[in-house]
């Protein structure tokens, strides 16, 4: 007699449906719909206002959509603000104030208390573990004036971790780093969210760091949204039908610049300005 074998259908851990969000008169998001796995790391690309930092308030729940649906799986559990690690995009750490690598890490843990308290060793074995996930041990005890912005950023993601996050969004980390700490920050964190499960969404204007470590990158133009793997949308019949306007990909000294057609009254920005591996594209 045969055993029956039970099939199980994974959920995605995050899933956003037919998303639109409306400031006053102008449509900010339109139509956005995404699905998220667990381990999954997505590149979030496009240009300034093209609603990267809006749909991630939409997944924060710090703003609600004038259409459409966010569902978490069970997996992500029912209290998913403490589900949700987030590194925003700007953050002005002064060079002066008193605080260590480590106190930093630790306000993942209390910094919603007043005041930080006194160490415990549970706290500090917490703390110790996602310092060494980032490999960030050997400057935990220096000020964080005296810190590189690489090394501040890996400060940044370990707060972030501390929770124990389903679901891990950084809003544009590699705006300020140089090309080789872009590409370790974008290492390291794929390196946690493969070993610990942990969904990654990245915003990016470049997304040369992301080549090699993304599963999927979700293109925002003017609101709306494409996403799968990068071969699959950096084509020009998908890009061109995203701007609604001529746009090519082309193969320049071994990469792939993604530009405007040629129609010369458009007006190129950032929008259409990234270059990837040729190797990335089948």
């Amino acid at each position: 007699m045969m055993k029956s074998v039970k099939v199980i259908n994974k959920s995605p851990i995050l899933k956003l449906d037919n998303i639109c969000v409306n400031f006053h008169e102008k449509q900010v998001l339109k139509d956005v719909n995404v699905e998220v796995n667990s381990g999954e790391f997505i590149g979030l690309i496009g240009s300034n206002g093209a609603g990267k930092s809006t749909l991630l308030k939409v997944i924060l729940g710090i703003l609600s959509q004038t259409k459409g649906s966010v569902s978490f799986s069970e997996e992500t559990g029912k209290k998913t603000k403490r589900q949700i690690g987030y590194v925003p995009q700007k953050i002005f750490l002064d060079p002066n104030i008193p605080l260590r690598g480590r106190d930093l890490v630790a306000l993942g843990l209390d910094g919603h208390r007043f005041g930080i308290p006194l160490p415990s060793k549970k706290r500090k074995k917490r703390v110790d573990e996602m310092l060494e996930a980032v490999d960030a041990l050997a400057y935990a005890d220096s000020p964080i004036g005296k810190l590189s912005g690489g090394e501040q950023q890996r400060l940044l993601i370990a707060q972030a971790l501390l929770t124990e996050p389903k679901i891990l969004l950084l809003d544009e980390p590699l705006s300020n780093l140089d090309i080789k700490s872009a590409y370790e920050v974008t290492k390291l964190v794929s390196k946690i969210g493969k070993e610990k499960g942990v969904a990654v969404i990245l915003v990016a204007h470049d997304m040369n760091p992301l080549l090699g470590v993304m599963d999927k990158v979700l293109y925002l133009a003017d609101g709306k949204a494409v996403m799968g793997k990068v071969s699959e949308v950096f084509r020009n019949d998908v890009l061109s039908n995203l701007y609604g306007y001529p746009v090519e990909v082309l193969h320049v000294n071994g990469r792939i610049m993604v530009v405007g057609g040629n129609d010369s009254s458009l007006n190129l920005d950032a929008n259409v300005n990234y270059c990837v591996e040729s190797g990335e594209i089948t």
